[in-house]
């Protein structure tokens, strides 16, 4: 896994749909990691739609205004966040995560891309038999939130469907990339067989 050395370095490498790489057929997953709670987003078998699936407290955030008996004042316990999201990809019987990588219009990374990558890397070590994606995920929070308010819903009970919105739009952005670039490969597969006439 690559390490983030900082705010301003654009080290952090992404993923991008390969035929080499893809597990083919089925669910995929789609997180964006933030400091107090993660969204989540799975596809449809066939790779087709994204649909936002919950939003997952992230473990050791205190979060405004949850209300819990446990813990350190509400705090979530260390590694429930990584549990939740592994029996989430269990349910959901997913072939692939895709994790947000939160970069700045020119392409650096910071605090928020570290805490994806250290995510990313923790759930690799939890999910090892699932490959694990980082996605550039430029402004698909704040792209979320704009069409959620122009939509009309509340800011005051915007922040989880925020999180889940955002996942949404990383998926959907990983499965239009994957279709584009499967159609790419068929036609140069046909073409290699059959020559120009098909």
């Amino acid at each position: 896994m690559a390490a983030d050395s900082g705010p301003g370095t654009p080290d952090t490498p992404v993923d991008r749909p390969h035929p080499d790489s893809d597990p083919g057929r089925g669910r995929r997953l789609a997180i964006d990691v933030g400091s107090v709670r993660i969204g989540v987003a799975a596809s449809d078998p066939d790779g087709v739609l994204a649909t936002p699936v919950e939003t997952v407290p992230r473990a050791g955030a205190t979060g405004r205004g949850r209300k819990s008996g446990r813990g350190s004042g509400g705090t979530t316990p260390a590694g429930a966040d990584i549990a939740r999201i592994v029996a989430i990809a269990a349910e959901y019987e997913a072939v692939e995560i895709i994790v947000g990588l939160p970069r700045t219009l020119r392409g650096e990374s910071g605090t928020a891309a570290r805490l994806a990558v250290e995510f990313a890397g923790k759930l690799r070590d939890s999910l090892p038999e699932v490959p694990i994606r980082l996605s550039d995920e430029r402004l698909t929070t704040v792209s979320a939130a704009r069409a959620l308010r122009d939509s009309g819903v509340r800011a005051r009970g915007q922040r989880q469907v925020i999180d889940q919105a955002a996942a949404v739009s990383i998926l959907q952005s990983w499965l239009d990339e994957r279709s584009s670039m499967m159609r790419s490969a068929e036609d140069a597969a046909r073409t290699a067989l059959f020559g120009d006439d098909v």
